[in-house]
């Protein structure tokens, strides 16, 4: 406690510093800070930091309106060394002292340590200096503002400014601006003296950004003088560049308007010492000439091998070690067609995606042998990646029920295994992980592991017995993977081994989206340690073990008189069995609602213990706006659709199958799961400015059991609550429905799942977010029965929980380390009057740490 005491009673210390500092302490006499700027467009004022991101001076940052890093700059001492030898400067004898008690070089180093300098460097590091009004700038920043509106069509802008003092040695900053009317655009003409580019650009006219009657801006010009410049690069003018693209913009004569004329003349080009010029030319390809084995640091090729397939010819300084297929399949210059641009950008992006190559050179030189002077030799040099590569990753992991882990992997990758630019990828991994949420009787740290070998051979092409180009073209850069996995884990609790196959078809459709179709994903699950269930699953023990104390006679069942706890295993199932067999030998007269407590008990187990075995097919489509990493205006959308089983049901009805004594098929002497799943996870962002953003995210699940099936597999069903979920749970914790989590680990088959957070800077590399999570889990259609857990129709929408807070984010530029409160708002376990706002308090929120952003 007293500890604790001291802690508070620094950190009041320490704010009260804080807040005691003069924000002027370190503005010299005669100058100002700056405290705010403002900024009225005609005689209003306005927000838009798009103008005001033109000024050249910005006042200290803030912390909800207080300047705190400008206050931790003036608490640094700014000569912290000046003032540690001057300690000892006007007082010798104390230098001597220390002298004898240290020595004369741990007294010089005293001076560098923390205490006396690192405290302040840290502080100047951390904090912002004042920003002093400069009017250089503030000009500067006027003319800044002039040609803003200039290049948004107000040709007439008047600007000033202003300043004004608000307080001692503080002042702020008018800007006034009188925009005038804005210029149009009335008539658009062209003037292109090249006759092959003329008929270029009025085909394609349409897309122009320039438009009759549209308002000026110089945004709009650049945009049409990029587009006229693809398209005329992906139509054989290999020799033009944007500048050739020049607009003539006459205002004479005309009342708020302007007569725009686009200008393009002849290619210019040095002949000796004199510049000529000529029409443009568009330049066909004669040869595609692939080296596939260069060496950039070599001057010459020599070439002792060569190929000729399709009109692609292939030079090799050693034997070609690639079949011809694999590389021309990634070439989209083809002979005969016209230069262009995109073409040169697919190849390069096919090449570079088949792993093989280092980044692939493509190069253009005019072709002699033509005598027109119109045909170009395409020359793509590719240099090998090593055949064998070697590689080890350790990872520290947090999932959702691992609160912590190392990771270790190690891979072997072999790169064009089979001559046809395949990559086949063999890795080990292993896993030791601390979860609080599984059973652990030896209190161990570390009480998950987990090893596992996986196999996955990459194909650069849809492998099928038959042509797919039509559905699927070259251009959407297709690959088939094949995986082999097997994975054992150990969590002092039921023990897995998992093998996995599968066989999956990738693809783009279009830039920023992309298609997957699972030919088939296998999964089989088998539990090492079912005998261990109600150890891990304690939740489920505590209700069977305070039923069977209502009713239970069997002495064999439990582990002393006085507590009468089942036995695990021998109780727990004796007693179970005892119930649903009806054996009234050792059983009291039970009543309904504990027998059907204890069957849901009992078909739990069954569930979580029994193998699983999927044979699952898939589509997984998504598709993004997102244009970079720091694009903040951008949506993604994903859906999938899942179905398993439907193949061996149809091939057991086909083949006269007989079912076994549950009324199932089974394969292996395993019954298969049988489901159909469908799932759609939306995503938006809104930069309201450049370190403000507010991002949203929806998603709906569901998954549907028939045939051979009354329930979803464990490892396919859903779960709400965690770090990447509703922030007010715990991982598991919440649902199904109105139950309560009753379970350790509840999950269902039908999950919606709302999200949206404001994120904003606090300071520096830190930044803040206030959320708000709402979702729930369901089981529907299945085999449970409980009425709190099932959805039966859109009245029980009103079980959707809602949790809220806030959060602190570090970014540290490759990854963001996260930590999100989040607080109970409306928990629909509750009572009635208890469902809002019951436990928005400290003591029941929970504290989430992620890696990256939710969302």
């Amino acid at each position: 406690m007293k500890k604790i005491s001291t802690k508070i009673t620094s950190f009041i210390l320490i704010a009260i510093l804080i807040c005691a500092c003069n924000a002027v302490k370190r503005v010299p006499d005669g100058k100002l800070l700056l405290t705010k700027n403002e900024i009225n467009v005609n005689d209003k004022g306005i927000n838009d930091e798009n103008v005001f991101n033109q000024l050249y001076q910005k006042p200290n940052s803030t912390l909800l309106g207080y300047r705190l890093r400008l206050n931790l700059y003036n608490l640094a001492n700014l000569n912290a060394d000046s003032t540690y030898a001057a300690k000892f400067t006007n007082n010798p004898e104390k230098y001597n002292r220390m002298s004898k008690w240290l020595s004369e070089k741990q007294v010089n180093r005293l001076g560098q340590s923390f205490w006396y300098n690192g405290i302040h460097a840290f502080l100047i590091k951390t904090g912002e200096p004042p920003i002093i009004i400069d009017q250089e700038k503030a000009k500067k920043s006027v003319l800044r503002l002039k040609y803003f509106y200039f290049n948004n069509g107000f040709f007439n802008v008047a600007t000033d400014f202003k300043i004004d003092t608000t307080d001692i040695k503080k002042a702020k900053i008018k800007y006034n601006i009188q925009l005038g009317n804005a210029f149009t655009l009335d008539s658009i003409k062209s003037r292109i003296t090249t006759v092959a580019l003329d008929s270029l650009y009025q085909s394609n006219k349409s897309n122009s950004f320039l438009k009759s009657g549209i308002q000026y801006k110089t945004a709009d010009f650049e945009n049409e003088r990029n587009r006229i410049t693809t398209n005329f690069r992906n139509n054989g003018a290999y020799y033009f560049q944007p500048n050739y693209v020049t607009f003539d913009i006459d205002t004479i004569k005309k009342v708020n308007q302007a007569d725009i004329t686009l200008q393009i003349k002849d290619y210019s080009y040095q002949d000796g010492d004199s510049t000529k010029t000529a029409p443009f030319k568009l330049y066909k390809i004669s040869d595609v000439n692939i080296y596939t084995d260069y060496s950039p640091s070599s001057d010459k090729i020599n070439s002792t091998d060569s190929v000729t397939y399709n009109n692609f010819n292939l030079y090799g300084q050693r034997k070609i070690k690639y079949k011809p297929r694999a590389i021309t399949n990634a070439i989209f210059i083809a002979k005969g067609g016209l230069y262009a641009d995109v073409k040169t950008v697919l190849t390069t992006r096919y090449l570079n995606n088949l792993k093989i190559f280092n980044y692939p050179s493509i190069q253009y030189e005019v072709d002699k042998r033509d005598t027109t002077a119109q045909s170009l030799i395409a020359k793509i040099y590719l240099t090998p990646r090593k055949k064998f590569s070697f590689g080890t990753t350790l990872d520290i992991t947090h999932s959702n029920i691992q609160d912590f882990g190392i990771g270790l992997s190690v891979s072997e990758t072999i790169r064009n295994v089979f001559n046809g630019a395949e990559t086949l990828e063999i890795a080990a991994r292993g896993n030791i992980g601390a979860s609080k949420d599984l059973a652990n009787p030896k209190n161990n740290f570390f009480n998950v592991s987990e090893y596992g070998l996986d196999l996955k051979l990459n194909i650069p092409r849809i492998l099928m017995p038959f042509n797919t180009d039509r559905i699927i073209p070259k251009s959407m850069i297709p690959s088939t993977l094949i995986t082999i996995g097997f994975a054992k884990q150990q969590n002092i609790g039921l023990d897995k081994e998992n093998f996995t196959g599968g066989v999956s078809y990738n693809w783009t459709p279009k830039i920023n989206s992309t298609a997957r179709f699972d030919l088939f994903n296998t999964q089989f699950v088998r539990n090492l340690n079912p005998r261990n269930y109600f150890n891990v699953y304690g939740s489920s023990y505590n209700a069977l073990n305070r039923i069977s104390k209502l009713y239970n006679t069997n002495s064999n069942y439990i582990d002393n008189a006085s507590e009468k706890n089942l036995i695990i295993e021998r109780g727990t199932s004796g007693f179970t069995n005892d119930v649903l067999n009806n054996n009234a030998s050792f059983l009291k007269p039970i009543e309904a609602p504990d027998f059907e407590s204890i069957k849901s008990i009992e078909e739990r187990r069954l569930r979580l213990t029994e193998n699983d075995f999927i044979l699952a097919t898939s589509f997984t489509f998504s598709k993004t706006t997102k244009r970079d990493l720091g694009d903040n205006n951008f949506y993604l959308f994903k859906t999938k659709i899942e179905s398993a089983g439907t193949i061996l049901s149809a091939f057991a009805n086909i083949s006269n199958q007989k079912k076994n004594f549950n009324g199932n098929y089974d394969i292996f002497k395993l019954e298969y799961s049988e489901y159909v799943k469908t799932e759609f996870d939306y995503i938006k962002h809104w930069g309201l400015s450049r370190e403000r953003v507010i991002a949203f995210r929806s998603f709906f699940g569901i998954a549907i059991p028939f045939g051979n099936s009354n329930y979803i597999p464990f490892s396919r069903s859903y779960f709400s609550g965690g770090s990447n979920d509703n922030r007010a749970w715990q991982p598991y914790g919440l649902g199904p429905g109105s139950s309560g989590a009753l379970d350790d680990f509840n999950e269902a088959n039908m999950k919606i799942a709302l999200s949206t957070e404001f994120r904003f800077k606090v300071a520096g590399n830190l930044k803040g977010a206030v959320f708000a999570d709402a979702g729930n889990i369901w089981n529907v259609l299945d085999n449970v029965v409980d009425e709190k857990s099932t959805f039966t129709g859109f009245s029980d929408l009103e079980n959707i929980a809602l949790g809220t807070g806030f959060g602190l984010r570090y970014d540290l530029s490759f990854f963001v380390i996260r930590f999100d409160l989040g607080f109970k708002t409306y928990n629909p376990a509750n009572e009635t009057n208890r469902k809002w706002f019951k436990e928005y308090n400290f003591s029941n929120s929970v504290l989430n740490f992620g890696i990256n952003y939710p969302f």
